[in-house]
């Protein structure tokens, strides 16, 4: 497949954001916030909010990545010089932060939609523990219908650790929570092969299969001032969902309605992935993770996770090796051969303590209310033959009946 596709190949190969079932949403400061007064653009969010509502009522979680917490805060704050130091702009996102949730609140009720605010660092999506919180958090606003509002902790993120900019953190947020689509709303309307301010004839290039150096080139080319990141950022965070198995757009946000608007008229770059987001993570859980533990089954948890079910506790005869939740670990059979990788829910030693009892029994023995499951089937890659099926509800209630 080549790595840009044109036009005649674009329709066929153009994700249809109706028919996802989960799609993350950034928004850039200057989209939101008025950049001369610090004013948040009400009219649009509201238009906004509608195309998520219209998405929603088409049973597709959207989780909104959202920038602008500095800007709405600092001239709350007086500081209106154009260069602010980094204990100044921590000070302004928490002011700012307040201001946009606030916004968000009211502009999603009016379609009776709940909001949730949520403020990650660069640690949250890689440091695995943290990693699975975070994922487990926002996978339960989702699915309880709220409106997760993303932004990076600027109150406590250091230049050192920070994401920098929100187009990247959208791509790992997209990553961490399976999403099948990340639409980055900007002030540009997809990737030219040039300049298009300095070249009008540039060539609008409509899909991308692959983060090719021609495809680098063209992202230096583009001038200043598209966005706060830039189109260098956009291709990193590109990089990040493609290798996810999330398709990523760039589209226009200075129109009404961004979301309708890009679907209607078609003018974005998609970047299109090449799998589906269960299958990419899965591929990395089994070959891309160092295992710090074994978890030895019996054979009907065996014959469990052949049909794809999570594994629960009951099936568990052993536990060896030092570990904490989040950690990988490998899951052998009697014979100690590996039959798949995955991380876990619980520390080595309440594993051990659970291990061989039912799920409903972990709160007494361990004092509180953990996972039903040791291994989630999301977080668990056969390793011995294909992962047969992802997302299997049916499998899985089916084995946690069987185990009452």
């Amino acid at each position: 497949m080549a790595a840009v596709s044109d036009s005649s190949t674009r329709a066929a190969g153009r994700p249809d954001l109706t028919a996802l079932r989960r799609v993350v949403v950034k928004i850039g400061s200057n989209l939101l916030v008025d950049a001369e007064t610090g004013a948040l653009k009400r009219a649009w969010l509201d238009a906004l909010v509608d195309d998520i509502a219209e998405l929603r009522r088409h049973g597709v979680e959207v989780a909104v990545v959202s920038s602008g917490a500095i800007s709405a805060g600092r001239r709350q704050l007086g500081l209106t010089r154009d260069s602010i130091r980094l204990e100044e702009k921590q000070a302004a996102a928490a002011a700012g932060q307040i201001r946009l949730a606030h916004a968000y609140q009211e502009s999603l009720a009016r379609h009776e939609l709940t909001v949730a605010q949520i403020l990650i660092t660069l640690a949250d999506t890689e440091e695995r523990r943290r990693h699975l919180n975070a994922r487990s958090t926002v996978g339960t606003l989702l699915s309880l219908g709220a409106v997760p509002v993303i932004n990076e902790n600027d109150t406590v993120a250091t230049n050192e650790i920070r994401f920098g900019d929100n187009d990247r953190l959208a791509a790992r947020v997209a990553a961490m929570i399976d999403a099948e689509a990340l639409v980055l709303l900007s002030d540009v309307d997809g990737l030219y092969a040039g300049d298009p301010r300095r070249d009008p004839d540039a060539a609008f290039v409509p899909r991308v299969d692959a983060i090719t150096p021609e495809i680098e080139r063209m992202a230096g080319a583009a001038p200043r001032g598209y966005s706060t990141g830039g189109m260098v950022t956009k291709l990193a965070a590109a990089r990040v969902a493609l290798t996810a198995g999330c398709h990523m757009a760039i589209a226009q946000g200075h129109v009404d309605r961004p979301l309708r608007h890009m679907r209607e008229s078609g003018r974005c770059t998609w970047f299109v992935a090449a799998e589906e987001p269960r299958a990419a993570r899965k591929r990395w859980i089994a070959g891309s993770l160092s295992p710090a533990g074994r978890i030895t089954v019996d054979d009907g948890a065996q014959k469990a996770l052949r049909r794809g079910t999570s594994l629960l506790p009951a099936g568990v005869v052993a536990v060896g090796g030092t570990f904490e939740r989040g950690d990988a670990v490998v899951v052998q059979d009697r014979q100690g051969r590996e039959l798949a990788r995955g991380l876990i829910a619980y520390s080595a030693d309440a594993a051990r303590r659970i291990a061989g009892r039912k799920s409903a029994e972990i709160a007494d023995i361990l004092g509180y209310s953990g996972r039903e499951e040791l291994i989630h089937r999301d977080d668990l890659a056969l390793t011995t033959a294909d992962d047969p099926a992802l997302g299997d509800k049916a499998a899985d209630d089916t084995a946690k009946e069987g185990e009452r």
